[in-house]
């Protein structure tokens, strides 16, 4: 079973998180999805451009905070492991991820 399970995922990516690590960006998606669902009513209601302007501003910035946690658990675990194996391949990855997130 173990085998079908590694032939049905090669190639595959995962990364294994905490129940806690889990939990947390599980929460902030929830609440960025509220969020989202708000600013739709407020556009159905047409609600005040400039207010809908700064609830985006809070959704692009929920957004950001989920980013920097999840490269920070990535960093530390899945980077972190392949550097104390010398493996290499983890850095390139994040460099060439960090190259298009700054564009």
């Amino acid at each position: 079973m173990a085998e079908d399970k590694e032939m049905a995922c090669e190639g595959c990516r995962h990364t294994e998180r905490t129940e806690r690590e889990r939990s947390n960006l599980m929460k902030r998606l929830r609440t960025i999805e509220g969020q989202i669902r708000g600013i739709e009513k407020m556009v159905e209601n047409d609600a005040y451009c400039p207010d809908i302007v700064m609830q985006v501003s809070a959704v692009s910035n929920a957004l950001n905070s989920f980013n920097k946690l999840l490269l920070a658990a990535h960093i530390h675990g899945c980077v972190t492991e392949d550097i104390k194996e010398g493996k290499d391949d983890k850095v390139d990855e994040l460099c060439t991820m960090l190259q298009k997130l700054m564009k």
